[in-house]
């Protein structure tokens, strides 16, 4: 008989290493505390695959940024004042790891596993599953020389790591996609990028998981974990549903569920928002980043995405008018021919990212529990890391050696 294997959280990571598991022979249970087709955080991104994203979260300047735009209701970055331990922990983490020498290390990982994604999306679709997968790369799109200067540099390393990348000024930014104007001085093109539809993408798998045999219970909150020793024996919550092996893959989420197992993952919960027009009075083929809002923008069909903002004010995804209103007015520096009332009717989504403080996932097998791993962490990058984390739970479970370098990504690398 196949060891049954127990995957709480139904999002991208969730999913995807449902996916690999079954193809490896696993019995296989889904737990999520959603409903189906819930708008979590997997469906309302802004749909990017990215190897370009070499530097984590937690890089050189960017405590002090934080700091500095934290005090502006509509800018990038908020902390909402409060006491709390857990917050103050967690950024003095997080200032820890914003080092050039962590950077350097962790950047190899990050572009080798998001290649390797790119790559299995690519065989997902040739096998099938259709999720609007564009393959026209990514710009950083840059309003300032300085901006610019800041991004080369990035270019160079990303370049250092066989990635290429194109510094273009702004005649050859308009040239790349000449159907949309826009007010920038220049642009790093990266053309491994891609960018696919979040929602096509994860009710696909929603499908394709369910066909291929592994069961999915929505609606269906995890409150607690039963333990023997060194071993999980099951999850409990409205029924006790017991195990042979455990994926934790709750997002956001997941820091409440270890604690009760002892382990330390932390977590803040990054809110991100997003609004999507449906009839866009220009349509970019390529998506980006608009560089200095941390705004992203992506092609969706015949819709146009445009998110942003990392939000820390816990775990609730309520809807700050003002922070809606900061992505609105960056878009509208960048795409001059869009008007305010353009997003007149449009509903703002948002979702919460977890986010550790080095800004690397959590993925492995934590030292305490025999027949546990960590999936989670992966902060704005869930669906550029989700095939190849799936494929990495699935050889830890499996028993191989993991396909990844996984050095960095502990779970027990914060105690």
């Amino acid at each position: 008989m196949s060891r049954h294997v127990v995957i709480i959280g139904g999002g991208i990571i969730g999913l995807c290493s449902a996916l690999s598991l079954r193809r490896k022979g696993f019995d296989v249970t889904v737990v999520d505390d959603r409903p189906p087709l819930h708008p979590g955080c997997s469906f309302g991104n802004a749909g990017m695959v990215v190897p370009s994203h070499i530097v984590p979260l937690a890089a050189p300047g960017m405590m002090a940024l934080g700091l500095k735009w934290m005090w502006n209701p509509e800018s990038p970055f908020y902390i909402r004042p409060r006491l709390s331990w857990d917050l103050l922990s967690w950024g003095y983490q997080f200032w820890k790891a914003g080092t050039a020498e962590k950077v350097k290390k962790a950047s190899r990982v990050l572009a080798a596993m998001q290649l390797e994604s790119r790559r299995r999306y690519e065989e997902l679709e040739r096998n099938g599953l259709e999720f609007g997968l564009v393959k026209r790369g990514l710009l950083m799109l840059c309003q300032t020389q300085h901006a610019l200067d800041e991004e080369a540099h990035v270019a160079e390393l990303a370049r250092q790591l066989d990635l290429p990348a194109h510094i273009l000024d702004r005649e050859q930014t308009d040239a790349i996609d000449p159907g949309v104007r826009m007010n920038v001085c220049g642009s790093v093109h990266f053309p491994l990028d891609a960018h696919l539809d979040p929602v096509r993408l994860m009710c696909g798998l929603d499908q394709l998981v369910q066909a291929e045999g592994v069961r999915v219970l929505r609606s269906t909150a995890v409150t607690g974990l039963q333990r023997t020793g060194p071993r999980i024996e099951g999850v409990t919550g409205a029924t006790t549903l017991r195990g042979d092996e455990f994926v934790l893959a709750a997002g956001s989420w997941s820091d409440g569920l270890a604690r009760q197992l002892g382990l330390r993952l932390p977590m803040q919960a990054g809110k991100g928002y997003s609004l999507t027009l449906t009839k866009p009075r220009e349509l970019p083929q390529l998506c980006s980043i608009l560089t200095e809002a941390r705004v992203a923008v992506t092609p969706m069909g015949t819709s146009l995405r445009v998110g942003g903002t990392m939000e820390m004010s816990g775990l609730n995804e309520s809807i700050s008018p003002r922070r809606v209103q900061g992505i609105k007015r960056s878009f509208l520096r960048y795409f001059p021919d869009f008007r305010e009332e353009d997003f007149d009717g449009v509903t703002p989504w948002a979702g919460l990212r977890p986010c550790s403080p080095d800004g690397m996932p959590y993925l492995g097998r934590t030292s305490r529990y025999d027949n546990l791993v960590i999936a989670t962490g992966h902060a704005m990058m869930g669906i550029s890391f989700g095939p190849v984390t799936g494929d990495v739970v699935a050889e830890l479970v499996s028993g191989e050696t993991p396909s990844q370098d996984l050095q960095l990504l502990s779970p027990d690398r914060f105690g």
